[in-house]
Parts: structure tokens; sequence; C-alpha cells
């Protein structure tokens, strides 16, 4: 039987998952939403149904914890906690169907993305780059490229890039910054040199 203790600790450990994945969200959106980026939205779609299922194993993890009756207040309360990361999740996702559904921004919204020298590119590490086992900080992507990591995607886990994350073959690095740093991106992430004359 697993410990009051040790179950504190998973459910404190999911629900840190769920606010990551919820302010991950957030920030993509965001950038969606400013960039005009389907393949942003898109991201946010996928992490809309996986915060689902991770709100889902938070609550059954907490109603099955055997809490004592006179604890049921603080349960209720980290319940409370992950319903307001799903509404976060929820009001994401909500940004992002605009720029899904194709739908037409507001005047001044418009001219921003017009104005905006800014792209999105999302590129999978390949095991030839020389990112591959690397952590953010000694791999200088803005330095190299011009673009900012906005998210690691590791399989069906996405991450919020810290300076320490390592990044691994397979890899999907979703970043921003000026056009002309994309071509630099994707060839430093794909491990592609251009011998093109």
């Amino acid at each position: 039987m697993t410990s009051p203790k040790r179950s504190f600790g998973k459910i404190v450990d999911k629900l840190v998952e769920l606010k990551d994945t919820s302010e991950l969200m957030m920030d993509l959106a965001y950038s969606s939403l400013l960039l005009n980026s389907r393949p942003l939205a898109e991201e946010v779609e996928e992490l809309e149904e996986h915060i689902d299922e991770l709100h889902t194993e938070f609550e059954l993890l907490v109603l099955s914890s055997g809490f004592k009756p006179k604890e049921s207040k603080d349960f209720l309360g980290l319940i409370r906690l992950g319903v307001v990361t799903e509404k976060i999740a929820d009001a994401a996702a909500e940004m992002a169907g605009v720029v899904i559904r194709g739908i037409e921004p507001h005047p001044v919204l418009k001219l921003a993305i017009e104005e905006a020298e800014e792209t999105v590119a999302r590129v999978q590490v390949s095991d030839k780059s020389s990112l591959a086992n690397k952590t953010l900080r000694s791999a200088q992507i803005p330095e190299e490229t011009g673009m900012w990591v906005l998210s690691v995607r590791r399989g069906r886990k996405w991450m919020r890039p810290k300076p320490q994350t390592v990044i691994k073959a397979g890899d999907v690095l979703i970043a921003s910054g000026y056009a002309e740093g994309e071509d630099d991106f994707t060839r430093l992430v794909t491990g592609e040199t251009s011998q093109q004359s």
C-alpha cells in the first residue's frame, strides 16, 4: 500500500505538471495569435487533449489517496487547483482555435502580424545534429540563429525550455525569431549543412 507521504508527493508532482503544461499552452497560444501560426495553434490543440488526460489522472490520484475526513478541505483545495489549470488550458485552446478556424484577426492585430518580421519553426532534432545531448544553455541557439526555443516536445511530453534542459535526438523544437534565422535554425537542428553555392 502506498504511504500517505508518497501519495502526497505524487499528487504534488502531477499538479506541477498540470500547472507547467497550462502555462506552456498559454505561451504557445499567444504566440500562435501574434504570429498567426497554424503549427503553434496545432501544438496547443494537442496539448489540450494531453492536459485533459493529466487532469483526470490528477483527480483520480487525489480521490484514491485515502485522506482522512478532517483532511478533506485540503484535498478539495487541490482538486480546485486542478480545475483552474484545466480552465487556463481551455482558454489557451480557444485562443488557438481562432487561428485554426482561420478567423480574420482584429484590424490592429492583423496590422501587427503583417508588420512582424518573426516566424515560427517546428523542427525535429536529428542524431546528426550538434545540438544532441547539449543543454539549451550550451547549445546557444539564439546566438547561432536568432531563434528562441518556445517549447521542447519529447514523444508525448512537452517541456517549457530551461537553460539546463538537455536536447535529445528525436526531440521536436518549436522556436520563434526573425524570419532570416529560420534556415540556420533548421540546419542546426537537423544537422544538415548547406553546401550549395
